[in-house]
């Protein structure tokens, strides 16, 4: 336990980057930077347009607080960089950030763990698209390595399968399917290793899109989500697995659906969630009566302990 703001050193915050989401990394990083200074740690914001390596180390830094979302920042190559330059960062190590990264192999672990996910499968060209279908509409169409659902669209038919895969080709040389699940969507916020209470969205979106997760006034967040307690203990038991499976650590989210046969099944996990005024975690953390200073403060003490 961390009693002074001095025990960090110098805190860098990474926030930017070059990826999709460096608007909302944006957001979320000078929210971070504030709560850091009004917490009195010694916090400098770095937007990070580079290589940014140099700049650490002549900077002086003793500990990275990592707000960048997408490729390049929650893929495990910034997390690589530091590991090379001695920094220690906030979140999940290598590994865990390029498994819970890369959708297709994250669930082809899942399917080998015997945790459930959606069928789904690689769409590596456009000679794919007659086996895809074989999955069943309507299908989920999304890029592997993208967050925010950049790039992702619901299809109904061959025809609109066809367009989808193209539009996510342009964000990612690699694409995949996942049959769609009708039901509930939940997410459930990661906190040295504890599962924080669940969240269930609603949107009147096809799907908790971009929009809905940071423009919409029209997206409604559930905490407690109103899940009889044995179901909120289930939501809760398979996103800890499903976090410690990648090897995720520190702090993170994992998105999962529920049916109308009350089945779960895992989407994805993310390791460098939003903390924008609209994000997930800093709300189940106030339905833990953590506040965001607490929760941003938490993140970094995790830091402190080895990987």
């Amino acid at each position: 336990m961390i009693k002074s703001a001095s025990e960090f050193g110098k805190v860098a915050v990474l926030m930017g980057g070059q990826s999709a989401e460096r608007a909302v990394s944006l957001d979320g990083g000078k929210a971070v930077l504030e709560s850091l200074l009004r917490s009195g740690v010694d916090a400098v914001g770095i937007d990070v347009r580079g290589s940014v390596l140099a700049q650490l180390q002549a900077g002086g830094f003793d500990r990275v607080f990592i707000l960048l979302h997408g490729r390049g920042g929650e893929d495990g190559v910034i997390q690589g960089a530091l590991e090379n330059i001695g920094l220690p960062y906030t979140g999940s190590g290598v590994a865990g950030s390029a498994l819970a990264m890369d959708k297709y192999r994250c669930k082809l672990l899942w399917r080998g763990l015997g945790l459930s996910t959606p069928p789904f499968a690689m769409i590596r060209s456009e000679q794919d698209l007659d086996a895809v279908a074989a999955l069943g509409f309507p299908l989920m169409i999304k890029p592997v390595h993208e967050g925010s659902s950049i790039g992702m669209a619901k299809v109904e038919d061959h025809a609109e399968l066809h367009s989808a895969w193209r539009a996510a080709a342009s964000y990612d040389s690699e694409v995949m399917a996942e049959r769609w699940i009708t039901g509930a969507e939940f997410t459930v916020a990661i906190l040295g290793g504890d599962a924080l209470p669940a969240i269930r969205l609603e949107t009147p979106h096809l799907f908790y899109d971009y929009d809905a997760k940071y423009h919409a006034d029209t997206t409604s967040y559930h905490c407690p989500a109103g899940l009889p307690e044995d179901q909120e203990k289930m939501v809760r038991d398979l996103a800890l697995a499903a976090f410690q499976s990648v090897g995720a650590s520190g702090w993170g989210r994992v998105d999962m659906m529920m049916n109308s046969d009350n089945e779960l099944f895992l989407i994805e996990v993310n390791t460098v969630p939003g903390m924008t005024s609209h994000s997930l975690v800093p709300m189940a953390a106030r339905a833990e009566d953590i506040d965001f200073d607490q929760l941003v403060w938490r993140i970094l003490e995790l830091s402190m302990a080895e990987r």
